[in-house]
């Protein structure tokens, strides 16, 4: 890959997506491709330097126009509400001009038809007008579920339709208790139109309709329905970080927890190509960001301590304080949540020395969210090793710490103080637990249970290590095997006690605490099948699985193996 400064230099690999427009240039064409590539892949930034590349190339491609209001207004993971005030007016006013022209300019019956539909997403000039822009984004929803019937041959009508019902209600398509659509969705419409897409090979190959259908599907009863478009999407556009990740928001929720790995370390491979490129003083960060955080999550979850280390590193190395410091959009509120992602790790492992040696940020004030999760993993250790009067003193600064996070700092859709406050009660439960008061420590862990099962819906889900996989190991040190066994068989998905996004199929952690359960409890036939899958689990491990948490100090050697040979 090059860096495009001319037409005819090498550019990313995007695949072989193709969407005819109305233009004598087949450059413009090239880069009117390009950009609604990138926009489906969420470069929204990048996708806008696209079209403008279409119209400088062909100044009347009315299609072009759209293309840089849509990718400059409101998407699935930057509601009107996520824009900071300077960068909601410069975007609004800008959407509404490139529309104004686009209506004047040269495109086809389907393309005008889409500039008019958009048009009824920015329906006041006034930034200050919520009620207004909400509107918006019922209108448009309306008007490309209309365009969607006009045009059903349409993939690209049917992918902007589905977004456009899908925004309605971003990260609450579906309510995860029951199973049902959420209060005001539309996501089963817009599955309708995707389901329609994929039954054709266009949809089949189409970045758009692959993506939404993952997003459509994620927060449902039923996300394995997902994998076939998952599979769909791994590699179909190289360079496109976003959406060689994509499929990961499924693996995750399926237990395929390598699979998970391997689309994110391609998509951050893509992401290096990228930041070559373009910098890293970019809203796009987010994404790289989030890539490998999932890295991490994941490989936590496959018991993968290197490799969690290894991208928690090279993630709080991306985030520097240059970065941090840009006030619009608001970097730190969207990115600084991620720096301390290694202290879940070390918490996961059980590397207690590492935790109490982490050194606290220079600026704790930009690095907030940094400042509490270290004095939390410090405390955590502290309780850990008997330390009970230094677990006391970081419980004291976890709690300063805490009251100075604004409440506009975010992990993707998580407050930072809602995330801390399941660090609260897991720390007091370690500490109450390692000072002989069981009862009490057990019932400030059902509370961070309680809390932890309560976020909104994220991928990765914002508490980075289940909360039961610390209740469960310390229910079996008390010898409360019946108990235990409900919490493991609970977080595996094998019974219908927990919401669909707080299980966690196959994870190698609660495999080994219900496997030690049914043991202890002589439910023998059963140990048997768990025992094989824990094989399995633990075969690319890089430490030996000991207890579902470190924070087990009193473990029982029973390896896989007995029960199964």
């Amino acid at each position: 890959m090059g860096v495009p400064l001319g037409d005819t230099e090498p550019y990313y690999d995007l695949g072989a997506y193709h969407r005819p427009v109305e233009t004598p240039s087949p450059q413009a064409q090239v880069w009117f491709d390009r950009g609604l590539v990138w926009a489906y892949a969420f470069n929204h930034e990048e996708a806008i330097v696209c079209f403008e590349r279409a119209l400088a190339l062909d100044p009347d491609l009315a299609i072009a126009r759209w293309g840089i209001a849509y990718a400059i207004g409101p998407n699935y993971n930057k509601a009107w509400e996520a824009f900071d005030p300077v960068d909601l007016a410069a975007s609004l006013a800008r959407a509404r001009v490139e529309l104004e022209l686009a209506a004047k300019g040269r495109g086809s019956a389907v393309e005008h038809a889409l500039i008019a539909a958009l048009a009824t997403r920015f329906p006041t000039e006034d930034p200050e007008d919520s009620e207004a822009l909400a509107g918006g984004h019922v209108a448009y929803a309306d008007a490309m579920a209309d365009l969607a019937q006009t045009y059903p041959g349409d993939i690209d009508v049917q992918a902007l339709a589905a977004d456009a019902l899908v925004n309605l209600t971003a990260w609450a398509l579906w309510d995860t208790t029951t199973g049902e659509p959420a209060p005001g969705s539309r996501v089963v419409e817009a599955k309708r139109l995707m389901d329609a897409a994929l039954s054709a090979d266009a949809g089949r190959a189409h970045p758009g309709v692959l993506h939404l259908y993952i997003h459509a599907m994620e927060m449902s009863a039923h996300p394995e329905d997902a994998l076939p478009a998952a599979d769909l999407l791994r590699g179909l556009v190289p360079d496109a970080g976003h959406l060689q990740h994509m499929p990961s928001h499924i693996d995750v929720l399926c237990g395929n927890y390598r699979d998970s790995v391997l689309a994110n370390e391609s998509a951050v491979a893509a992401d290096r190509r990228f930041v070559g490129h373009a910098g890293p003083l970019n809203f796009y960060s987010l994404y790289r960001a989030h890539d490998l955080h999932f890295i991490v999550y994941s490989a936590m979850f496959a018991g993968q301590s290197q490799v969690a280390l290894q991208a928690a590193g090279e993630l709080s190395g991306q985030l520097t304080p240059e970065l941090l410091s840009i006030e619009s959009p608001p970097m730190a509120d969207w990115l600084e949540a991620f720096v301390p992602l290694r202290v879940h790790v070390l918490i996961r492992f059980g590397r207690w020395d590492d935790l109490i040696a982490e050194i606290l940020p220079a600026d704790t004030e930009l690095y907030c969210s940094t400042t509490a999760t270290i004095h939390y993993g410090r405390g955590v250790a502290h309780a850990a090793k008997g330390q009970l009067a230094q677990a006391a003193a970081e419980r004291e600064a976890f709690a300063q710490a805490y009251a100075r996070v604004p409440n506009s700092r975010y992990l993707f859709n998580n407050t930072s103080r809602d995330i801390l406050a399941v660090a609260a009660a897991m720390l007091d439960g370690e500490i109450a637990y390692r000072e002989g008061n069981f009862d009490e420590a057990f019932g400030h862990l059902r509370r961070a249970i309680a809390l932890d099962d309560s976020l909104p819906y994220d991928e990765p889900w914002g508490w980075m290590q289940p909360t039961r996989h610390a209740y469960g190991a310390l229910l079996l040190e008390q010898g409360r095997v019946e108990e235990a066994a409900g919490v493991y068989a609970a977080d595996l998905g094998l019974d219908p006690t927990l919401s669909r996004p707080c299980q966690h199929p196959g994870n190698v952690w609660s495999l080994h605490g219900y496997h030690e359960c049914l043991q202890r409890l002589g439910r023998t036939k059963e140990a048997v099948i768990i025992g094989r899958q824990l094989e399995l689990a633990s075969a690319r491990a890089d430490v030996p699985i000991l207890a579902s948490c470190a924070c087990r100090l009193e473990v029982l050697d029973i390896p896989a193996k007995e029960c199964c040979h």
